[in-house]
């Protein structure tokens, strides 16, 4: 584990991806300003690669639900010795609520543990890397808590 200003910046990419899912407008400056031309999130049920088309993706999936919640844990982020390569590791819950009037149930609450992958190469000229690749941390499917 590594605590230097590398891993904060890392870390903080996280944080701001996560609240930027439930209060930012998901528009195009969002999605460049977290993620790299080649980025690539994963979710159960399906993924997006690439920046272009990246907010609206975001916008068409939480638009299921009348609000979320997505509470992160501190980030654990391990460079590698060469410091070219970081991989994040959180732990997450997040909460859906459904609109009022969908067929399911109010709401979904999701919690997980997940490393981000692949790692995060440094840019030229020793800066702190960009995550290129963003796996979402709410890989397993979603569980319904009962009523």
């Amino acid at each position: 584990m590594q605590s230097g200003p590398e891993a904060l910046e890392i870390s903080t990419l996280l944080d701001r991806y996560l609240i930027g899912l439930d209060d930012d407008e998901l528009d195009d400056a969002w999605a460049r300003g977290l993620f790299t031309k080649d980025a690539l999130v994963e979710f159960p049920m399906s993924r997006h690669e690439g920046l272009d088309g990246l907010a609206g993706y975001h916008r068409e999936a939480l638009a299921a639900f009348a609000a979320t919640q997505h509470l992160g844990s501190p980030a654990v982020v391990d460079l590698d010795d060469a410091g070219e390569q970081a991989v994040l590791r959180a732990n997450l819950v997040s909460t859906h609520v459904h609109h009022p009037d969908a067929a399911d149930e109010p709401l979904f609450q999701v919690g997980t543990s997940r490393p981000a992958r692949p790692a995060a190469p440094r840019r030229a000229g020793g800066s702190p890397p960009d995550l290129p690749r963003a796996v979402d941390p709410r890989h397993p499917a979603p569980t319904r808590e009962p009523q």
